[in-house]
């Protein structure tokens, strides 16, 4: 029976052992843990860069209309004259065959009909785009304001905004991102400067997308040629005593 005892107190004795064991560890690493959370400082780098569009995409529609069916024969062969009127003026000021696209016609069928439902009058219409697509940024300013010219030679034309694109966003990325490290880095140095400690290595870094928009604007990112490209970065640093 005493034997029994001293077994059972054995084990006893074991798992109380084992138990602060096991709570000392805990506690040891939630020190530890507290100590590297008090030894670090989270801080954000911010680098931003103005660039050019190098890509522009700019459309082109036209339009003929007449009152009545028989006419669409003859609304297509103008519509028709209308295409090559544009596109040649397109390549005469510099685009080629490649960077033009020509879009099929479409047709709209319109009634107008009085308050008794009588049909007073109809409308048929064929529209028709032109696309342009290239890197001949600068030149799309110069060339609309000639197509607006056809105007006033009886072309029915919606000289669409230029959708302007920056396509090289890869090119600069590393080079931004080391910007907004170093920009981490003197935050976290200011910081340090302010506790009495210094800056250490990198313990943890996060990046942020990179954000196109117009340039001055918060909102957009194809209405202008220049562009504003900012990125973020959220870099935890270890701090010396």
């Amino acid at each position: 029976m005493i034997k029994e005892n001293q077994v059972g107190l054995f084990f006893l004795g074991l798992f109380v052992a084992i138990g602060l064991a096991v709570s000392g560890y805990f506690i040891g690493q939630t020190l530890y843990n507290s100590k590297v959370a008090l030894n670090t400082a989270e801080v954000k780098g911010l680098a931003e860069r103005r660039v050019t569009a190098d890509r522009v995409n700019w459309t082109i529609a036209y339009k003929v209309s007449g009152n009545n069916k028989e006419q669409i024969p003859r609304l297509y062969e103008q519509a028709e004259k209308h295409k090559e009127t544009i596109k040649d003026l397109l390549k005469e000021n510099g685009f080629t065959e490649d960077e033009i696209q020509l879009g099929v016609l479409s047709y709209e069928f319109f009634e107008y009909r009085d308050e008794n439902q009588k049909l007073v009058d109809e409308a048929h219409r064929l529209t028709g785009t032109i696309s342009v697509e290239s890197n001949k940024v600068e030149l799309v300013s110069k060339v609309r304001s000639n197509v607006n010219k056809l105007i006033a030679k009886g072309l029915d034309i919606e000289n669409r905004p230029p959708l302007y694109h920056f396509t090289k966003l890869n090119e600069i990325k590393p080079n931004m991102l080391s910007e907004a490290t170093k920009n981490a880095r003197i935050a976290a140095n200011e910081f340090a400067k302010n506790a009495n400690v210094t800056v250490g290595g990198i313990r943890s870094a996060r990046q942020g997308n990179f954000i196109v928009v117009d340039a001055g604007e918060q909102y957009g990112d194809s209405a202008k040629i220049e562009k504003d490209v900012r990125v973020v970065t959220t870099i935890t640093f270890y701090l010396n005593d």
